[in-house]
């Protein structure tokens, strides 16, 4: 569920895959990056479900050798920041770090950021208004 400040109206969103043709609606000057240049990474798009507007984008790569994912980036829509934009290695720049640490129970590995699998889960049911 996504909720809008503005108007006070919350919608069902929809998480999926980048497809090839949702690079033609992906210019960087909305999105801060050039999403083409990560398209050999897997990129998903946040969506209200139903409209074919993209809000945000997260690119990772699976590192299955030390079972994790590397989250390379991470970003709202130009019209749509407030959320957060986050990449290398979710390594924070700001005072956002502590934000992340206090309300999603990020914890601090050396120089980056990560979540375990009981955190992860916690978030996955706190966030999941679809059942």
């Amino acid at each position: 569920m996504a909720f809008e400040v503005a108007t006070n109206q919350s919608y069902l969103i929809e998480i999926a895959p980048v497809v090839t043709s949702d690079f033609k609606n992906l210019p960087a000057g909305r999105y801060f990056f050039n999403w083409d240049e990560e398209a050999t990474f897997e990129i998903f798009k946040l969506t209200i479900k139903g409209k074919d507007d993209i809000l945000g984008l997260i690119s990772f790569e699976r590192i299955s050798k030390e079972m994790r994912i590397h989250v390379r980036l991470l970003i709202a829509s130009v019209e749509n920041v407030g959320a957060a934009k986050i990449d290398d290695s979710l390594r924070p720049k700001t005072q956002i770090a502590q934000h992340y640490i206090d309300k999603y129970k990020i914890n601090i590995t050396g120089m980056t950021r990560s979540l375990e699998i009981p955190e992860i889960f916690e978030l996955i049911e706190f966030y999941d208004h679809d059942n």
